[in-house]
């Protein structure tokens, strides 16, 4: 379920820390996010070996983004599904791409498996995101997935405005 010919989403490994490490502490994408500071090896691998991979325990799953191919995979990005309510029976939707990954559909197919997972497996009736409002190409990809903005957070960043966009359960 969570992978196409040439896509798989798989939960976090030790080695994925390079990966993260430099992801997270990226400070050109803390701008558009709640993140505000850089984080340390030691944090990311605390997460790594603290996370079981189950978001019933843990309230959130963080999946990496592998192209495959026939001669190696290669690590290009990372979705996550976080502030996970069962009760109610939604989440939220997080997505970063590499940068050199971007621009080539790989948004659209991870956003669509990870869609399909939640609303099948997991039978959430919704999710979200948060978008700042100036992020054009992250607003046109979830409204192309048919992604309907309901929100606008009025000076939500200090970079200004945030839209949020929702998916509902067909």
């Amino acid at each position: 379920m969570l992978h196409t010919d040439n896509i798989l989403l798989r939960k976090v490994e030790p080695c994925d820390l390079p990966f993260l490490y430099q992801w997270e502490n990226d400070s050109r994408s803390w701008a558009d996010s709640d993140i505000h500071n850089p984080l340390s090896q030691k944090d990311l691998r605390d997460y790594i070996e603290t996370s079981t991979g189950d978001i019933y325990k843990d309230g959130q799953l963080r999946l990496i983004i592998e192209l495959k191919s026939e001669s190696v995979n290669s690590t290009i990005g990372c979705i996550d599904l976080f502030d996970f309510d069962p009760h109610n029976r939604k989440a939220a939707l997080g997505l970063y791409i590499a940068e050199h990954a971007r621009g080539k559909g790989v948004g659209k197919t991870v956003v669509r498996l990870l869609e399909e997972y939640a609303f099948s497996y997991l039978n959430l009736r919704m999710l979200y995101v948060f978008v700042a409002e100036n992020n054009a190409a992250c607003i046109r990809l979830y409204k192309s997935l048919g992604w309907e903005q309901t929100a606008s957070l009025k000076e939500w960043l200090n970079t200004g405005d945030v839209v949020v966009l929702q998916r509902l359960k067909q």
